[in-house]
């Protein structure tokens, strides 16, 4: 594994956890913690020994409670937009893997915060975090795809009020609107679940997990077409060693030994 300034990484039997440590800013994310993520995730991608990924803030108070402030201050309109496609292009890395991306969410998580969650595709919450895209109180807009996941996760009307507002709201808040899968009381519960909830995914086809994925972020793609993305998936697992493994050991009752291939 390679050493980060702003990140911790620990590798436990095929899950590694990335704390995002800039606990002096609430975890914020600047420009080399970005970079850093980026180059954490191109780790997932590549090595085997990674399963899956799970995302936590250090301390008690933030998982990330925005971008960095100070960075964001420096922008015009020539650079903002490279800012943004950044931002996007990192983010998707984490909601594309094809390998299960879990957020704990430990605390505060707001503007780039809210929106790295989202980009995973679990999201389970202590009961004292919030969330929020307060970007209207700076005079922008959320610009790491916070807009489209938003939307695509609580709903239309909802988003646009959350958004225009830029209120905050609590954990249950977010559970009810669909925001986050679970909520727990405890750090130690919040970790607990997300290995259990982890563990039970990679004990499951790895290739077919992926497919999933893929099927899912498909729908909300213009340029694809959901149902297509699905039938093509579908007859490709039937190919696969898992796929036979799987359906084997169904009908002799024993537990399968998915190999992802």
């Amino acid at each position: 594994m390679a050493q980060y300034t702003h990140l911790k990484t620990e590798l436990d039997e095929g899950v590694l956890t990335i704390t995002i440590s800039r606990p002096e800013s609430l975890n914020a994310l600047n420009a080399e913690t970005l970079a850093e993520i980026r180059s954490v995730m191109d780790e997932v991608y590549n090595s085997k020994d990674i399963k899956g990924a799970i995302f936590i803030g250090e301390g008690a108070k933030a998982f990330v409670a925005g971008a960095d402030i100070k960075e964001i201050a420096e922008l015009n309109e020539l650079n903002a937009r490279k800012f943004a496609e950044n931002g996007q292009e990192i983010f998707s890395l984490i909601e594309e893997c094809e390998k299960p991306i879990i957020a704990a969410v430990n605390g505060f998580a707001l503007g780039g915060g809210c929106e790295l969650a989202m980009a995973c595709h679990v999201r389970i919450a202590m009961v004292n975090a919030k969330f929020g895209q307060p970007e209207v109180n700076l005079g922008i807009i959320p610009g790491y795809g916070g807009t489209q996941r938003l939307t695509q996760l609580v709903g239309k009307g909802k988003a646009l009020e959350l958004m225009m507002t830029g209120d905050m709201i609590t954990a249950e808040e977010a559970l009810k609107l669909g925001l986050v899968n679970h909520v727990v009381v405890s750090r130690e519960e919040l970790m607990d679940l997300s290995l259990k909830i982890m563990n039970k995914i990679l004990s499951k086809a790895p290739l077919a997990i992926g497919m999933v994925v893929n099927c899912v972020n498909a729908f909300f793609s213009a340029e694809e077409n959901g149902y297509q993305t699905e039938a093509n998936s579908f007859s490709h697992c039937t190919k696969t060693h898992d796929f036979k493994e799987g359906t084997s050991a169904f009908i002799a009752k024993r537990k399968p030994e998915f190999k992802g291939e």
